[in-house]
């Protein structure tokens, strides 16, 4: 393949969901259920092409970046210009194949899974925009072009999660999905016009190369810092990090295909993608901050996790921890562990979804057929001896929560296990030794709830079997993903050696750049961070099968042998488990902090409008026309009246001087006689 023929590829693949999102919102009617062929083969090419740039750009073309940039906006002063371009280099290769096969899948599922919906077509459309503006995000070169299709991607999960609009919680999650990102993006905006106001540029590598020179923020690396972290809001938004990740677990109102894109290729992906997209402006303290995010969320996600029976939910806060260990990967110097575990968790936690959705569309189904309106079909306390009935979505699930657990032959024991690795060598580097302890914790908690909705779905018996005895396996459009995404799950996939990751093609392919790094380890020294992390990698390994495997045998014997109590547990700790399971009451904590200063701001803004401003508009024009009614007033009684009175005042005068003035000499002779008369008479 050439330069010009990847940039091509590149260009289609960009904007065929486009063409998919326009095709499907005008014309999806009369297409009826055709949308779904449509969107699913549109979808399709796109896979293709972005597999054909995969193989030739790690095979062939390794070490090159291919770039096509273009003036969108000229200044005119200091060389100030905003480009519009396309940037292919492994990351972006890499990305394209995860984004198009899941979506892909996604696409697939659906259209069983989504059959008589009312909306069916622009469903597929708004998949389609959503594609879309995930693509743009990956091939962006510049923050002006990922900030732009940043805002579309919140565009989109708006109109997938607010599906089913009708249903209120479905129109509050939207919404709440839309403002909280909304809050994560200012910082975003802000950090990048902090750049702009020092670079003159928003092109990625112009801005790097200048780094490299010396050049930052106001020649002050505490404002570069600062810009490094305000860009980073936008990741706690768009990732669900902590304290934004309230909105993550509430987009579950949307089909559950949605969530499977959602959390594993779009979305949630975008933030931690934008992390390692602009790595080198981070500094070492704003990566100390956001390894610290990323650890606190992991964990409290984790928490969250633990106590939850809505199977989407669990799975929900399952992605937000998940997320968090990426962040804290990255935020560590775990470059290319962080963003691995990002490509291995698209696979799993699609599956994941896509194996609830599967137990959720029989769940439906069976209860429907019963005439059963009131069993929750989410709640896995409601479901139970599955695994016979529905193998293929049972055998795919587990390997999905293996993988998710970090046991070995799995993808996810590859990814996992180098984080942990890594947190291991950064705390020996710099002495934080409190991100490693959260991080072996949450994996832990990750294998002992995984397994907990595994055991409580498909395994044991069900309290109520008749009422399951009608459920059957998924059609083959919703197993078929089940099948890719679990062999994409096992190990052999990203390295021939089941125990290290590092002598697979991935970690040839994404080398991590040179950049500032965690404290106490010179900018020169990823050598250093890269021996540390060889070094730890057999403790990662055993510690992580160790605190895993207990885990997971806690789950079992709590839930399938039955050895531990957890009704007992509950009823030991039932404040803890309250508090768990309403979520650490972040959302009634927002609602009465940051939603009721906004809404009493708001309200006291109102009247402050209403009573004041409005008031003195109100006043000033009451005032005015009571004013001008006055003026009119004397302007018709006085200025006129004086006007018309003189008028006739002379009118008068001149109607009598008219019956003097007759114009004959004769009369003028005799008053002149009169007069003279009068004169002697008077005056004599």
């Amino acid at each position: 393949m050439t330069e010009t023929l990847f940039l091509q590829f590149a260009t289609a693949i960009l904007f065929i969901p486009l063409i998919s999102f326009l095709v499907l919102i005008f014309f999806g009617k009369k297409l009826s259920d055709k949308s779904a062929i449509v969107g699913s083969g549109l979808i399709g090419s796109t896979l293709l092409l972005s597999l054909i740039i995969f193989f030739s750009k790690i095979n062939y073309f390794h070490n090159q970046t291919f770039e096509y940039t273009f003036t969108w906006v000229d200044f005119g002063y200091y060389d100030s210009k905003i480009n519009l371009g396309i940037m292919i280099d492994n990351m972006t290769a890499i990305m394209l194949v995860v984004v198009t096969l899941v979506s892909f899948l996604v696409h697939l599922f659906s259209i069983s899974y989504m059959k008589g919906d009312i909306r069916y077509s622009r469903y597929f459309a708004f998949l389609g925009i959503f594609s879309f503006s995930m693509l743009g995000i990956v091939l962006a070169d510049n923050f002006f072009m990922i900030y732009v299709f940043w805002e579309l991607v919140g565009l989109s999960s708006y109109l997938l999660i607010g599906h089913w609009y009708e249903k209120t919680s479905a129109a509050n999650a939207s919404k709440k999905a839309f403002i909280v990102n909304r809050v994560g993006d200012v910082g975003m905006f802000t950090g990048i016009m902090i750049l702009w106001s020092t670079f003159g540029t928003l092109d990625f590598e112009k801005i790097f190369s200048l780094m490299s020179l010396g050049v930052i923020p106001f020649e002050s690396t505490v404002w570069l810092t600062a810009a490094g972290l305000l860009i980073f809001c936008g990741a706690v938004g768009k990732s669900a990090q902590f304290p934004l990740h309230v909105w993550l677990p509430d987009a579950m109102e949307g089909p559950t295909p949605v969530s499977a894109l959602i959390h594993a290729a779009t979305m949630v992906a975008a933030g931690v993608y934008l992390i390692a997209r602009v790595f080198p402006i981070f500094t070492a303290d704003a990566l100390i901050v956001i390894a610290y995010i990323g650890a606190i969320t992991a964990f409290v996600s984790a928490t969250i996790a633990i106590a939850q029976y809505d199977i989407k939910k669990v799975l929900a806060y399952s992605t937000v921890s998940q997320l968090g260990y990426m962040v804290m990967s990255l935020g560590v110097g775990g470059f290319t562990s962080g963003f691995f575990h990002l490509v291995t968790h698209a696979a799993f936690k699609a599956g994941l979804f896509l194996g609830s959705g599967s137990v959720i569309f029989a769940m439906h189904h069976v209860l429907h057929h019963h005439n059963d309106h009131h069993t929750d079909p989410q709640d896995i306390r409601n479901m139970g001896g599955l695994k016979n009935k529905m193998p293929i979505t049972f055998w795919t699930f587990l390997i999905f929560t293996l993988a998710i657990s970090g046991v070995p032959l799995t993808s996810g024991f590859l990814s996992k296990d180098d984080i942990l690795a890594g947190t291991l060598a950064f705390s020996d580097l710099t002495g934080h030794t409190i991100i490693p302890i959260i991080a072996f914790t949450v994996a832990g908690m990750t294998a002992f709830y995984m397994f907990r909705v595994l055991i409580l779905t498909f395994m044991g018996s069900h309290a109520d079997s008749h009422r399951i005895d009608g459920i059957h396996e998924s059609p083959w459009q919703m197993t078929t993903p089940l099948i890719i995404f679990a062999a994409l799950s096992l190990f052999f996939f990203y390295s021939p050696n089941p125990t290290n990751a590092s002598e697979g093609w991935f970690y040839s392919a994404v080398v991590r750049p040179e950049t500032a790094v965690p404290e106490n380890v010179s900018a020169s020294s990823i050598e250093s961070f890269e021996e540390a992390v060889h070094h730890n990698h057999g403790k990662a390994i055993t510690l992580s099968l160790l605190i895993a495997g207990l885990g997971i045998l806690i789950s079992f014997a709590t839930y399938y042998w039955k050895k531990i109590s957890a009704d007992k547990i509950l009823n030991m700790f039932p404040k803890t488990f309250k508090f768990l399971n309403m979520k650490w009451y972040f959302d009634e904590l927002y609602d009465k902090t940051v939603v009721w200063f906004t809404m009493t701001t708001a309200k006291v803004l109102a009247w402050f409008d209403f009573k004041i401003i409005d008031g003195l508009v109100n006043g000033t024009a009451s005032v005015t026309k009571s004013t001008a009614f006055g003026s009119g007033k004397f302007d018709n009684v006085v200025v006129d009246g004086i006007v018309n009175l003189t008028a006739y005042t002379f009118g008068f005068f001149g109607l009598i001087i008219r019956t003097i003035q007759t114009g004959k000499v004769q009369t003028y002779l005799a008053f002149a006689i009169v007069g003279a008369l009068m004169i002697f008479f008077f005056f004599n």
